[in-house]
């Protein structure tokens, strides 16, 4: 059996500005690797907390919920207040943007970036994702063909009420966007499924910010951080950093 290498939180250390990065759902903190460390090359700091249960295996991530991702995103925001950092501003990648506009509802933040952020989402959707995860992540143990098919048959036996939940955090999240008052900056892939521009637009309208705008990337799918816009999406988050009220 090979070990899937565990992946880990992590902090570049720049200037006095901070920035909180938010991976997406069943993913980890490469999502926000390469931007972290572009950003981090323009003197800001920059920290990305690994949610709890993310990185491990899919039955291990079912029995966490998003009351315990929710904590890793709120120590990650406490991690940069106790090393000293004042201002903060947060990005977040589809769950992770989720979790962004609920820290600008929430914490004391200068500016805000979502990426690809669902409005809405079903179960059943929520549930082909973590199966689709767990055979990838079987594959990777290096387990065979059979070993995988009975534990997926017996993982969609599992209790999917950790994905209730996150469906029901996601709706209570957009219920609060006129919370929002902070700069926001909406970003999504066009390649993406249309419910991500319909999305893009929901929050663009019922944020309260009075600094804010919605952009769409020719050849992003979902995973835009890594995706073929990189280059221009890295540039327009620099470019909103750098014109926040610091």
């Amino acid at each position: 059996m090979v070990k899937v290498v565990q992946p880990k939180s992590f902090l570049l250390k720049g200037g006095k500005k901070a920035v909180l990065l938010l991976h997406s759902f069943t993913s980890n903190t490469v999502d926000v690797k390469k931007l972290g460390r572009y950003l981090n090359q323009e003197n800001y700091t920059c920290f990305a907390p690994l949610y709890e249960g993310h990185g491990l295996s899919s039955e291990q991530l079912l029995l966490k919920n998003s009351s315990d991702w929710w904590k890793s995103v709120e120590g990650g925001y406490q991690f940069l207040k106790n090393e000293g950092y004042q201002t903060i501003a947060v990005i977040g990648v589809s769950l992770g943007g989720i979790f962004a506009l609920n820290v600008g509802q929430k914490l004391n933040v200068n500016g805000i970036v979502t990426m690809s952020v669902p409005y809405k989402r079903d179960v059943d959707m929520l549930k082909s994702r973590v199966l689709k995860y767990a055979l990838t992540y079987k594959q990777l143990e290096g387990k065979g063909k059979e070993q995988i098919s009975r534990e997926l048959d017996h993982l969609k036996a599992s209790s999917f009420n950790s994905l209730l939940q996150f469906k029901e955090y996601i709706d209570l999240t957009m219920e609060g966007l006129s919370r929002i008052e902070k700069p926001i900056c909406i970003l999504y892939g066009e390649l993406d499924e249309v419910l991500y521009k319909e999305s893009a637009d929901y929050i663009y309208q019922n944020v309260s910010s009075e600094s804010k705008s919605v952009k769409g990337y020719s050849n992003s799918r979902h995973l835009m951080t890594l995706g073929e816009d990189q280059e221009e999406i890295q540039a327009d988050i620099l470019s909103f950093l750098n014109n926040l009220q610091w």
